[in-house]
């Protein structure tokens, strides 16, 4: 008979982190557990020592056979599963008789039914295959038996005792990790930007970026003027990676940097069936956020402001590939019977010596749903659009009187006492004081006010911060080398919804009267 063999290791060192394999998590199933190459290797000797073909290994590194996820069915339905598909895919090819090589397939064989699942439901699927397709698996431990009855209950009851003792392991983790919480150490995983090896003292160079990234956010610069930047002074995540956006607000939206223990929290969608991962604050128990025992890079009120500016994305996308062409997608044909967005066209080598002007801004032929019948010299657009976007700030700078500080949200008490509504409830229930039915409906309805509440203060502190942060002399800083064209396309996008273009009233001759500003509200 021919069999192929199932190795299965839930924690295992990958060798591309061999350096660090002491400090990573290690194979906690058991001294007779031996690594995949083991398994397979033991799995082989008892197959050919009996006169069988050992003729495929699946291999399941990194695999909880325990753990459950959240999946979504072709039905639509919402269900918690154990997720394996080489596990799934050796049970289909049992099936067909054939592995995935082409070798005639009879049976199955694991170095321990441990090995093979600590899930139920899987196990009455591998049952299914023994008992319905005649192929057998076995295990070289002898304790595997799925042809007969008694072997049956005796593997469903083995693996409900494996379950169990999963079940222990994982509220043990679970409880190790609150303590740790509570205690503001660290938790595991690679270093995070800013900090070093032991995460607990600082990076100068990467918090020293953090630091000036952070002031250029409140000021007003998009997340990727930011990533940019970092990527051109060739600062690399922690994992030697080039910056994203994506990677780059994970940094400013973890409360570590303002020195808050903060842990993953994934919340479940129910329409998209997806879970979406955010960070939280861990609160000890009267309340107040917990200290982790690092030193904090930015102040709260600061990582506050940015959390506010990003966390509900609104700077998202602004400025994303504006570098050459200032004004690309602002732009607008004034046209009545058109309004399509002007496009940036360079200007061809044969007019140069006529048209000095390198590029210009021109509204899409007819075949690309424009009119293409209105088109501006590029450069002394982006010279009067960025005049009128200055002239808006110096205005703005002065009404406020060089204000230097961002005024405290009037509601500051109102969600203080919301949130003293919920600690006190929460304490009724827990001394019985109110029954459970009153506590979960009074609990949704301040939990929605908290929820509302808190997003009008993020804007409120977005808002606030930028404003009072933006620096006092626009133009200055808008005319040096500091400000790049993403930045000050932040500054565009803040102050001009469009601008409208109109046809040239006599030829060859520039004005601005051309350009129509239409300002945000």
């Amino acid at each position: 008979m021919n069999f192929a063999g199932l190795a299965r290791l839930s924690f295992e060192p990958a060798e591309a982190h061999a350096a660090d394999a002491a400090s990573r998590t290690v194979p906690t199933t058991g001294k007779d557990i031996r690594g995949r190459e083991e398994q397979a290797k033991d799995c082989r000797n008892y197959v050919e020592h009996r006169g069988g073909a050992y003729v495929f290994t699946y291999e399941e590194p990194d695999t909880s056979a325990y753990k459950r996820k959240r999946v979504r069915l072709p039905d639509g339905r919402t269900v918690y599963r154990v997720i394996r598909p080489v596990f799934e895919a050796a049970l289909e090819d049992l099936k067909r008789g054939s592995t995935p090589n082409g070798h005639r397939f009879d049976g199955l064989v694991v170095y321990d039914i441990d090995r093979l699942t600590r899930d139920n439901r899987h196990l009455e699927d591998a049952i299914e295959v023994v008992e319905h397709f005649q192929r057998p698996i076995i295990d070289i431990t002898g304790t595997l038996d799925l042809l007969t009855d008694n072997g049956r209950t005796v593997a469903r009851i083995v693996v409900a005792a494996n379950n169990k003792q999963s079940a222990d392991t994982a509220r043990r983790v679970r409880r190790k990790h609150h303590a740790l919480q509570q205690a503001g150490i660290p938790s595991g995983g690679p270093r995070p930007f800013g900090w070093q090896a032991g995460k607990r003292e600082l990076e100068p160079t990467e918090a020293n970026a953090i630091k000036i990234a952070a002031k250029r956010i409140i000021e007003g610069a998009p997340i990727n003027a930011i990533v940019a930047d970092w990527n051109r002074l060739e600062l690399r995540t922690p994992r030697g990676n080039r910056w994203e956006a994506v990677t780059a607000k994970y940094v400013f939206r973890n409360p570590r940097i303002c020195g808050y223990r903060s842990r993953m929290v994934r919340d479940f969608h129910p329409e998209t069936g997806k879970d979406h991962v955010r960070f939280e604050i861990v609160l000890a128990p009267d309340g107040a956020p917990v200290i982790g025992q690092w030193e904090p890079i930015l102040s709260v009120e600061q990582w506050e402001a940015i959390t506010a500016i990003i966390g509900s994305n609104t700077i998202h996308n602004r400025g994303v590939n504006v570098r050459t062409y200032l004004l690309s997608g602002m732009l607008r044909c004034g046209k009545p019977a058109c309004g399509q967005i002007l496009r940036a066209v360079k200007t061809a080598t044969s007019r140069l010596k006529i048209q000095a002007a390198p590029f210009t801004y021109a509204c899409p032929s007819t075949a690309l749903g424009g009119c293409g019948g209105v088109s501006i010299v590029g450069p002394k657009t982006d010279d009067s659009v960025s005049e009128l976007v200055i002239r808006k700030f110096e205005v703005e700078a002065a009404r406020r009187s060089a204000k230097t500080g961002p005024t405290p949200w009037p509601q500051e008490s109102e969600l203080a006492a919301v949130r003293a509504d919920i600690n006190d409830l929460t304490q009724a229930w827990r001394t019985r004081s109110i029954s459970g039915t009153r506590y979960f409906a009074l609990l949704g309805e301040r939990e929605k006010l908290e929820s509302d509440l808190k997003a009008e203060r993020d804007r409120w502190i977005a808002k606030e911060h930028r404003t009072a942060a933006r620096p006092i002399d626009v133009r200055a800083r808008w005319l040096s080398a500091e400000m790049t064209n993403v930045e000050r396309r932040a500054y565009i996008d803040d102050a001009l919804v469009a601008v409208l273009v109109y046809p040239k009233v006599k030829p060859g001759r520039w004005t601005p009267d051309r350009l129509e500003p239409l300002w945000r509200q």
